[in-house]
């Protein structure tokens, strides 16, 4: 009775051992796990990017998906974090076209992540901080929304115009009584036509430049950043 309660004991201590064995963290793993160099790219950073195909409030909706490339490298340290050709993937939160009587044209851009040439992918959280390479269009708040510039001087332009041609039509017809009734016929059909037609829709063509800022820290492996031109030549 004692060897086999004996023989039980055993048994267990070995069954105990062996699970520990099976529970303990392999050291080379450990190793490999605490050798990878992570870089850390800083809130606040610009990026530099070029649109790969063209946006319109025209035809854009929300959840429309956005396409731009890294135009020039982001080094930290000496090291380079993002190599130029690195796509960017974001989306359209919001789109807003230009209004008849008031309202301009506007759209939000959102960036969520970053595709590496070698395939190595980041997710990020970006936003536009600037559109130098969109013309007639200026940056409305901070979170990135793209606004036209207001055009009512165009529209003004065109009831002055309108007005001037109907005194000019007026007087022709019915001397000075006739310009000064043509000319209120004119400036309200000018009047009019402001007010059918909409605001002029920003429009950013495919590669313009414009400048991503990156919200809050992004960390990378180090290992598995590689330039195109590296990328190549392996």
């Amino acid at each position: 009775m004692k060897m086999l309660a004996a023989s039980i004991w055993v048994l267990l201590l070995m069954g105990i051992a062996a699970a520990q064995t099976s529970l303990a963290p392999d050291p080379g793993a450990q190793a490999v796990e605490s050798g990878k160099t992570m870089l850390a790219i800083p809130a606040g950073t610009t990026v530099p990017l070029s649109l790969k195909q063209a946006i319109s409030t025209k035809t854009a909706k929300d959840g429309d998906p956005v396409y731009a490339e890294t135009a020039f490298p982001f080094v930290v340290n000496e090291r380079v974090v993002i190599p130029a050709g690195t796509y960017i993937q974001g989306k359209i939160e919001r789109v807003q076209r230009g209004g008849h009587v008031k309202g301009r044209a506007e759209v939000l851009i959102h960036f969520t992540s970053m595709i590496y040439p070698n395939g190595y992918t980041v997710m990020l959280g970006g936003s536009i901080e600037n559109a130098p390479g969109a013309e007639t269009t200026s940056m409305k708040d901070s979170e990135g929304t793209i606004r036209q510039d207001s055009d009512a001087g165009k529209k003004a332009e065109t009831a002055a115009g309108t007005a001037t041609t109907g005194a000019v039509l007026g007087a022709v017809v019915n001397g000075a009584k006739g310009a000064g009734i043509g000319a209120g016929v004119g400036g309200a059909a000018g009047l009019a036509i402001g007010m059918l037609s909409r605001g002029a829709d920003v429009r950013l063509d495919a590669g313009t430049s414009i400048q991503m800022e990156i919200q809050r820290e992004v960390t990378v492996d180090a290992s598995r950043i590689a330039s195109r031109d590296v990328a190549v030549r392996n």
